[in-house]
């Protein structure tokens, strides 16, 4: 099947999540009868009924948390978050109830619920609707985190995050909600925590992930122009990392460029470049280089645009590493 959305992907794999599995529940602000924001549940509730597809009060605290107790009693909730900006308050059922109760009761009781957050920029949204909170839950033991960038990896994510037994925090790019690929129902995906090579090269290394992976394709498209070969790993995984993917690739480019939107301080381009420094030192020819959104708050929509990496942006770091 060729051509569909990302967003359709998602809906199709949760249709086919809620078929498979009488215990699978979503959960959510306006994702009945509206279908979400981003019209991801769209027709669900029609065919599978308000008691698994619940429209809930507007209120994320109380979203994750009933999610919590679902689970305890057998459930597989998925949980809808409106916007990234509006998970905060869910971070105390995120962070110390979803991502500790496996260790506290010493791996007698699983928490497979499902956290879906649209997440980044590049929409012209207003506050609080275009933030990266990737970092503070791949920070967080006991959270799985990941992020597609393709219909396919939408599909094939939603369906493993649903199926695994640890909490998961499924990051939806917003701007890449309507990028059109092929689909196929795979019967063996790939593994929720592998990376992807989407394109190969011999030059550069080039990590990025979700919306920046189309960006990141576009720019070794402009390399091979010049004569330069980028090679383009999609992270999919952002906890945890797939170490062994990256490490292929650097020893063999000796360059490493991370990008991704949320801000430099501690971001994970700050943690995958502090790993590949200090395992692959020897195999570097350069500094590994990190593309990110800006040390600031999001910008207005109408800056937007020169606060997200680019392409521009990214070639001329491909200029710096190569340089050395």
């Amino acid at each position: 099947m060729s051509g569909v959305a990302l967003a359709h992907a998602l809906n199709r794999g949760l249709r086919a999540a809620l078929e498979a599995d009488p215990r699978v529940l979503l959960i959510g602000e306006d994702i009945g009868r509206l279908g979400g924001v981003f019209r991801v549940t769209d027709g669900l509730q029609k065919d599978f009924g308000g008691d698994r597809v619940i429209d809930a009060p507007l209120g994320e605290a109380g979203i994750v948390g009933s999610a919590v107790g679902l689970a305890m009693a057998g459930y597989r909730p998925v949980c809808e978050i409106q916007f990234d900006g509006f998970v905060f308050p869910a971070a105390n059922q995120i962070i110390t109830q979803l991502a500790k109760y496996r260790h506290r009761s010493e791996g007698r009781v699983g928490l497979p619920v499902v956290v879906r957050i649209p997440v980044g920029g590049g929409i012209g949204a207003i506050e609080h609707h275009s933030e990266s909170p990737e970092a503070y839950f791949a920070h967080t033991a006991g959270l799985r985190v990941v992020c597609p960038s393709s219909a396919q990896d939408a599909y094939d994510l939603i369906g493993l995050a649903i199926r695994s037994d640890d909490p998961v925090i499924f990051l939806e790019p917003k701007r890449s909600y309507w990028l059109k690929g092929p689909l196929q129902q795979r019967p063996a995906p790939a593994p929720m925590d592998a990376a992807r090579i989407v394109r190969e090269g011999d030059d550069v290394t080039l990590v990025a992930y979700g919306a920046l992976v189309p960006v990141a394709v576009e720019v070794a498209a402009v390399c091979a122009e010049e004569g330069r070969s980028i090679e383009v790993v999609d992270l999919r995984s952002l906890s945890p990392i797939d170490d062994d993917t990256i490490a292929g690739s650097v020893v063999k480019t000796g360059r490493l460029i991370v990008a991704h939107e949320a801000s430099s301080t501690a971001g994970l381009g700050a943690e995958i470049a502090a790993r590949v420094q200090d395992e692959l030192f020897y195999s570097l020819e350069a500094p590994v280089v990190r593309v990110t959104g800006y040390d600031t708050p999001y910008p207005p929509s109408r800056l937007e645009e020169s606060w997200l990496p680019s392409v521009d942006r990214i070639l001329d770091a491909v200029d710096r590493v190569l340089s050395y």
